[in-house]
């Protein structure tokens, strides 16, 4: 029964933004928990964590740091160049920089699954991307906006330790103590963590209704082409430097869809309600393209 309500969050997601929309006052009041639904979202992560993981990183260097060096290189840039093209204002492209600069969403591990691509390979990626953002996150948005709005970097530093690295190391160690009693469990943790996910979209969704009214098409078509262009470079790129099919597709997953809840939170918390609208959107769309895109591959296995 969870795996078909998993299997949904592109509906839920709808659902409950719709909702938000039409009565936002059921979840405005709720933007102060924010971060800490980001944490149990980390925290469930790491309880799905196991040594394994960590153990595939150093088998398999050499496309963890390309993929990780395509998402912090790569997306950032894209949503600048998107931002510049399409005029947007500067809350709006400082939205759009955050989707870029944050780690792989967990989402992606899912998608490459269902796409038929390498998902161990893709745990192993979200995990070194997601633990690098600490670091690399602050850098970009300094880097990308520090020119034009005053970056609180050692605040954003400080929260990212707080909302991605505790949570995970405590849910890793959790996953050591509990393994066994874990294991079961494993359609409940995405549950929990899709429904986080959905509650911080309606939440950001009831803070921007009348900025949707105004620039919501076009924040979206924004959107559609950062994430895009974030599975395109991902899948051709790969290719090009000699990957296998099972590999492509696995990247393409993992650079094009982003830990756009952060942004979101991020965007809150240090900018302003409009910057936490391109991640909410992402957040929305990455899940609908990614099961599209994964659908299709599903269809068309790679060859062995």
């Amino acid at each position: 029964m969870l795996k078909n309500i998993n299997k949904l969050f592109p509906f839920w997601a709808i659902l409950l933004s719709a909702i938000a929309f039409y009565f936002p006052t059921i979840f405005t009041s709720l933007k102060s928990i924010i971060s800490y639904l980001l944490m149990a979202i980390m925290f469930f992560m790491g309880l799905t964590l196991s040594l394994d993981d960590f153990k595939r990183v150093v088998k398999k260097p050499t496309i963890i740091i390309i993929t990780v060096a395509l998402q912090f290189l790569l997306m950032p840039l894209f949503a600048l160049v998107i931002s510049k093209v399409m005029g947007f204002s500067e809350e709006i492209m400082i939205g759009m920089i955050l989707v870029g600069a944050v780690s792989g969403g967990t989402a992606s591990n899912v998608m490459t699954y269902l796409a038929k691509g390498d998902v161990a390979l893709s745990v192993s990626m979200t995990l070194v991307s997601t633990l690098l953002s600490i670091i690399m996150t602050p850098l970009l948005i300094s880097l990308y906006l520090s020119s034009q709005v005053e970056i609180d970097s050692k605040g954003i530093l400080i929260d990212l330790v707080k909302i991605i690295l505790v949570p995970i190391v405590l849910g890793g160690v959790g996953n050591a103590l509990l393994k066994n009693k874990l294991d079961s469990l494993g359609d409940a943790l995405t549950t929990a963590s899709m429904f986080s996910i959905v509650l911080i979209i309606a939440i950001v969704v009831s803070l921007n209704q009348g900025n949707i009214k105004n620039v919501g098409l076009l924040v979206f078509v924004g959107v559609v082409l950062h994430n895009g262009l974030g599975l395109i470079a991902g899948y051709t790129i790969s290719r090009l430097l000699g990957f296998d099919e099972k590999v492509a597709r696995t990247v393409a997953i993992e650079v094009g869809m982003q830990n756009s809840g952060l942004a979101a939170s991020l965007g809150a918390k240090y900018f302003s309600a409009l910057s936490a609208l391109p991640g909410a959107i992402f957040s929305i769309w990455h899940n609908v393209s990614g099961s599209i895109l994964a659908g299709f591959w599903a269809k068309n296995p790679p060859k062995s």
